[in-house]
């Protein structure tokens, strides 16, 4: 019976009383009671609560919990709290778990895990808690996790699993039939298998499907697509996830230098990937960093208060440019009520086009090919959407300035606002794409700086448009 079969066998037939609600998600009360069996010492009910749940599931009834409250539900989980459960925890709540295990105990689940998963569990680890893990470990287990640690972080060499399938090109299908039938040390879930020459380069991959459906006697060089998709050990994981999207990948082959056959990538460890880089992407373009609620207090504070004291910087400099016309403000105040409008207006202008250009970037949409088409396309976007937003508040000032209030020049307010909301729109355009663009040029990740430069230009074109063509009209005067 399967896992899914399990949980559905163990919920219960009222859909309200189940663990898990319409959208995946532990209920409220499922986690209060847990929690209550807990620390009324009832381990028991704990533990008869918590066993059909989904590993998955187990670790966030973890992450739910307090922080104070997670090292008592552990130890009254023991012995359902798997390897594969850690493998699913956050990787702060892990940590925190961690640090209260001997050496000895994270070295036997991470002999348990995946070579990647095992290296997921392990890297974030102090380096002095990190050897003496690996020392604890078996030969083997320990050699592949040095190796994968030996690679770049967020590269395939991290996310790669060692164990995988290869047969030589010179096999039969029945030979390699029989050799996944006695071979005990294959992964635990594989689609496909490799072929390799004598130098162990890969040369082909077969499917399962394909081998079970051929005659014993036919060549592995007959079925095999010789074609296939090659991941190099040192490309971003970020690039491995596009190449999966791009060629409907199952699992490929990782290579290292030589080419030489090293390990896998599947499509379960490239889901978690696309996440996160989505994930990571919002995030750092707002500048509130991981975003991670379980992320520690102080370092939230520090990540968050390092953008926050650039952005004082920008608004500063903003507030420089206003400035400059203190005469013009004092002696016609309604420029001081509409100014925002501007710079507001030109600022989610320019988030939205610097979302879609991070996104292309990311994507591999906005290339060096299509840079001049992409600048064209938003200009003209920018240029239609300032127009449009031009008469409506030029249309919308004049009406209240000039008619139902009028004030002195109130038919040239309008004008001058409309205007200066066409300048700023196309301002916001321009910096939206070409910010992320030149970042990306340089080899700097456009989505974790591109916001702060955007809004500088937004505010300081806005409130310089606006103000300056106000006091080229006069309306100060």
């Amino acid at each position: 019976m399967s896992e899914s079969e399990n949980i559905a066998t163990a919920a219960p037939a009222d859909p309200d009383a189940s663990a898990i609600d319409e959208e995946d998600r532990l209920r409220a009360g499922f986690v209060s009671k847990v929690l209550d069996a807990v620390e009324a010492g009832d381990d028991e009910t704990a533990r008869r609560l918590v066993q059909p749940l989904h590993p998955a599931d187990v670790a966030d009834l973890i992450e739910l919990a307090r922080r104070d409250e997670r090292e008592g539900l552990v130890k009254a989980l023991a012995g359902i709290i798997s390897p594969d459960v850690l493998a699913e925890l956050n990787e702060h709540v892990r940590e925190d778990l961690l640090d209260e295990m001997e050496p000895q105990q994270v070295a036997d689940i991470a002999g348990q895990l995946d070579t990647d998963d095992a290296v997921a569990l392990i890297e974030d680890l102090d380096r002095d808690e990190q050897q003496a893990v690996l020392r604890a470990m078996e030969p083997d287990d320990r050699a592949a996790v040095e190796e994968a640690l030996s690679y770049p972080e967020e590269s395939a060499g991290r996310l790669m699993q060692r164990d995988l399938c290869a047969v030589p090109e010179h096999w039969k299908v029945g030979q390699v039939i029989d050799y996944l039938r006695s071979t005990a040390d294959l992964p635990a879930d594989f689609w496909e298998v490799f072929v390799v020459n004598a130098s162990h380069h890969p040369v082909g991959t077969c499917k399962l499907s394909t081998i079970l459906r051929t005659d014993r006697t036919t060549p592995v060089t007959d079925i095999m697509a010789r074609e296939q998709t090659l991941i190099p050990v040192d490309m971003d994981q970020e690039d491995v996830a596009l190449r999966f999207q791009k060629y409907a990948l199952v699992s490929a082959a990782v290579t290292d230098d030589s080419g030489r056959l090293v390990g896998m990538i599947t499509v379960d460890d490239v889901v978690h990937i696309i996440q996160e880089e989505a994930g990571e992407d919002v995030l750092l373009l707002s500048g509130a960093g991981e975003g991670d609620i379980n992320e520690p207090v102080p370092l939230t504070v520090r990540r968050r208060l390092f953008w926050l004291v650039i952005n004082l910087g920008t608004a500063i400099l903003a507030a420089s440019v206003v400035s400059l016309f203190q005469g013009e403000i004092g002696r016609y105040a309604v420029l001081a009520v509409l100014m925002p409008i501007v710079a507001g207006m030109g600022g989610n202008a320019g988030t939205q086009t610097l979302a879609v250009a991070v996104r292309a970037l990311a994507t591999n949409q906005l290339t060096e090919s299509n840079t001049v088409r992409a600048f064209g396309r938003e200009l003209t976007i920018a240029m239609a959407n300032g127009l449009s937003l031009g008469v409506l508040i030029g249309g919308g000032v004049a009406l209240v300035f000039g008619v139902l209030h009028p004030t002195p020049h109130g038919f040239l307010l309008g004008a001058v606002i409309g205007i200066a909301m066409v300048i700023n729109n196309l301002a916001a355009g321009l910096a939206g794409i070409l910010v992320p663009v030149t970042l990306d040029r340089f080899d700097i990740d456009p989505a974790v700086s591109s916001a702060v430069f955007v809004t500088t230009v937004t505010d300081v074109t806005g409130f310089f448009s606006f103000l300056g063509l106000a006091a080229l009209a006069g309306l100060g005067r």
